[in-house]
Parts: C-alpha cells; structure tokens; sequence
C-alpha cells in the first residue's frame, strides 16, 4: 500500500462538521440530537449481536439499482466488509460513508470489498449511493431483518423525527414502513467477515451514532488476516 495515500481520519472531520453544524442549525436544535446521542450510548453500551470467530449469516438484499447481492457470491471473492447505517438523513452516516470511499482502493487493494447496509428503500440507497459518487454496493434491508443479526436495532425517538421534520427532513421518506408507529434504525456497527464466512472483525462504538469505527481501523483488521 502507497505510503504517500492519506488515510481519512473520522474523528477529526467529524468535529470540524460539528463545527459547522452548529452554525447552520444552531445551538438549541443541535443540543436536542447531542442529548438524544448522549442517551442512547448510556442506554446501549454493547450492540454488537455477533463478535469475532462466530460464523456470519448469509443474506441476499437488493443493491440501489435493485439487483440482489448475496453474500455467499461476495466472500467467494475475498473477504467482505460490511457497515451498517442509518440513513441519508444522518449527517454522520454521510460523514462516514464518504470517508469509507477514500480507502476504497485501499480495501480492495487487500482483495476485499465492501458494501453498506441501512433499512432505507432503494430509492434512498441509490440517491446516498449518488451524491457521495460510492464506488461500493449500497443495500436496502427493510425491516432490517439482517441488522438485527449483527447489531441492535433502536426505535427512533419521535422527537428526534418532530426536530428534523422542522429542518425539512421528513425522516418517513427514505423507508418503506407501513405506518408511522415505526421507527426502528440500527445502530452503526462494522464487520469484516472472510472468505470461509468467519467474522473477524466487529466493532460497534456504542449506542452514540456520532462515533463511527474508523477507516484505519478496517485496514488494520484487513491487514492483519491477509498478513501484510
């Protein structure tokens, strides 16, 4: 791996983004998501459902342009990497997703790949998948029946949804729910799983979705099991 490549480290671009976000929301609004994050680690110390040297389930879901991507036919090509978000409409899940395409090459340099899995319909797959230019697969897992596998699934609270409806952000858009009673997102979790279907990597920060595993750690982990 080039030497020269710069790395993308989340910590540090998130608090330059919160630096900004409080300019553009303002400090009251912004202190409603910062409680709510604040909560959720408190409440969900530990979401990961599956750890390192369990064997991963196999799922099919369909990717943004809606052909089916199974897992089975992804580790028969290396090993894959899976990160599981919550939606176009976090600021953070775009944060971190545009920092996972800037070591694109670097993963796949490991021969692995990677795929991002959110409960979002489709459509919201392929406009995330569009405006970051995602050289990686996007799925759509509605109802999250392959999160809740991985890691906890958490009802969004209706305050939350109320504060981002006041900013233009109607929270319902992006899913296929069949009413508004539900709001289940999961929480942002990472797995590295290798071409015998082992997990070999599981790292969930906490229930506070403003921290995100970080890209070096993935290619650490990548590193590690191809011995580079």
């Amino acid at each position: 791996m080039a030497e020269s490549i710069k790395i993308p480290v989340y910590s540090e671009e998130k608090n330059t983004f919160e630096y900004d976000l409080e300019a553009m929301l303002g400090k009251e609004t912004l202190d409603i998501f910062n409680l709510d994050a604040t909560l959720l680690a408190k409440k969900i110390k530990n979401p990961l459902k599956i750890k390192v040297g369990d064997k991963a389930p196999f799922f099919k879901l369909p990717n943004a342009n809606g052909t089916i991507i199974s897992m089975e036919s992804l580790i028969n090509k290396g090993p894959v990497v899976v990160t599981f978000y919550r939606g176009n409409w976090c600021p953070y899940c775009n944060l971190v997703l545009n920092a996972y395409q800037r070591i694109v090459p670097e993963i796949k340099a490991f021969g692995a790949n990677l795929i991002a899995i959110s409960p979002q319909n489709p459509v919201s797959s392929l406009y995330m998948q569009a405006k970051h230019d995602l050289g990686y697969d996007v799925l759509s897992d509605a109802g999250n029946s392959v999160a809740k596998l991985f890691t906890t699934i958490i009802d969004s609270e209706t305050e939350i949804i109320n504060e981002a409806q006041k900013l233009g952000v109607d929270f319902y858009d992006f899913y296929d729910f069949y009413n508004h009673d539900t709001k289940d997102i999961p929480v942002p979790a990472v797995f590295i799983i290798d071409k015998n279907g082992t997990i070999v990597f599981a790292k969930s920060e906490n229930g506070d979705y403003r921290l995100r595993v970080e890209p070096q750690d993935i290619l650490d982990a990548l590193s590690n099991i191809s011995g580079f």
